[in-house]
């Protein structure tokens, strides 16, 4: 009779049973009296104990590699001296799925870059990989709980474009037919259409595109982007407002359900954020850093990230908060469709969400008048032509609405306290990596 199979974590259920186990040879232990195999599935791993007999089992446990796909019959046994959950399976019968050629090309001492040319191996090896997986879909789920919870429609917008979206530097060309046409590097305009659609509030997860050949831990050029759109707000504060209860909501989620995991396999002890966050001017941010002897070049107005980080430093130390919004961005530095205030033209109605240290999001009221985008536009030296698709869709009554767009990768590298982007994505895209 063929046995149902049974995760490593149900064991304990059926000790004195027979059952079937299926995963991969973790390591091999051939002594000369006995064979021990630890075998690994997606919820733990546990001994196969057989001791030699000079029968076909003993010769199929000889032969089986490391990696190799298997799934292993036998008894359940309580045995207090295995170290792996107090437990040992005696088998019965062995079966090899798919065996794994030898030697691996990666183990636990290889660098990043070889572990990432082997993504599936490593990712499989190292449970606190899949421990991020998981972390990733609770964190999303949370998110989406939230914007659901405050009537949000999620939206799946094209990521062909036939004009360059934003500004024409950090996009990706490629042929379309007999024309040329872009990858989305934001769902901005589309989100913005459907707010003009009559959409109240609109969220979409899915991939982003940037053409930027940055080579930090923080950059990628496709990653998972979360945004937000949310019509007939009062102003900025709105948008900032429903942010900071999303990632409360989706933290406290994650916390709840793998907390102990990630405190274990990470060192991370999450603290659910209180509402509201913190928030700062960008010219009250560089004032403070200043009187610290902050004096960059070429960041006179913006923050590097030495900044960024001095900055999170500071209001950990004066409030206790991981999390800081810093708002009033300058006109320079940000988008012609930010919105900017009237009683000070020179800054916009923008901000940028730091969680320890590192930029997370960012967001900004919309200038939703048409005759004020044609005119930010043109200051900003762009042509109408390009932008008319988008243009039109402020002609006929478009609300007042405002929105952002948050890195769903380093979210999670804060969330895990990981050193770099490429490890928070399951198969990274950077300006020397296409593969795997």
């Amino acid at each position: 009779m063929i046995q149902s199979r049974v995760h490593v974590s149900d064991l304990r259920e059926h000790i004195g049973r027979t059952v079937s186990v299926c995963g991969w040879v973790n390591t091999l232990r051939l002594q000369r009296k006995m064979q021990f195999v630890i075998v690994r599935d997606s919820t733990g791993m546990t001994q196969v104990t057989h001791k030699r007999d000079g029968g076909a089992l003993e010769a199929q446990l000889q032969a089986l590699t490391p990696e190799s796909a298997v799934r292993i019959t036998g008894r359940v046994v309580d045995a207090a001296q295995v170290k792996l959950g107090g437990l040992e399976i005696v088998p019965e019968s062995v079966e090899v799925l798919n065996r794994a050629a030898t030697s691996l090309p990666i183990d636990e001492h290889t660098g990043l870059e070889q572990r990432l040319d082997w993504r599936f191996l490593d990712v499989r090896r190292r449970p606190a990989a899949q421990l991020m997986f998981a972390a990733q879909t609770t964190l999303e789920q949370g998110m989406r709980e939230y914007a659901y919870a405050q009537g949000a429609t999620e939206m799946h917008t094209p990521k062909l474009m036939g004009t360059a979206s934003e500004s024409g530097a950090e996009v990706f060309k490629l042929g379309y037919f007999d024309r040329v046409a872009y990858l989305a590097q934001s769902p901005q305009f589309y989100k913005q259409m459907a707010i003009s659609a009559g959409i109240e509030k609109v969220f979409e997860i899915g991939p982003v595109f940037r053409a930027e050949s940055s080579f930090t831990s923080r950059h990628a050029t496709e990653f998972t982007g979360v945004d937000v759109e949310l019509a007939w707000i009062d102003g900025v504060e709105d948008v900032m407002a429903f942010e900071e209860q999303m990632l409360a909501h989706a933290i406290a989620k994650v916390a709840v359900a793998h907390g102990e995991a990630i405190a274990e396999r990470f060192g991370v002890e999450l603290t659910v954020p209180a509402t509201p966050f913190p928030r700062l001017t960008l010219a009250e941010a560089h004032e403070i850093l200043r009187k610290d002897g902050w004096d960059p070049e070429g960041a006179k107005e913006d923050l590097d990230p030495e900044g960024e980080r001095g900055i999170s430093a500071h209001i950990k130390e004066a409030t206790g908060h991981e999390f800081v919004f810093i708002t009033h961005y300058p006109v320079s530095i940000r988008p012609f469709y930010h919105m900017r205030p009237a009683d000070d033209p020179s800054v916009t109605l923008s901000f940028d969400l730091l969680w320890k240290g590192l930029e997370i999001t960012t967001g900004a009221q919309r200038e939703h008048r048409y005759d004020v985008l044609l005119k930010q536009a043109a200051e900003k030296g762009m042509s109408p032509e390009p932008l008319q698709d988008y243009l039109n869709a402020f002609r006929y009554g478009c609300p007042p609405h405002g929105g952002l767009g948050m890195g769903l990768g380093r979210v999670l590298m804060v969330l895990l306290g990981l050193d770099s982007i490429r490890e928070a994505t399951f198969l990274f895209r950077g300006p020397n990596r296409l593969t795997p």
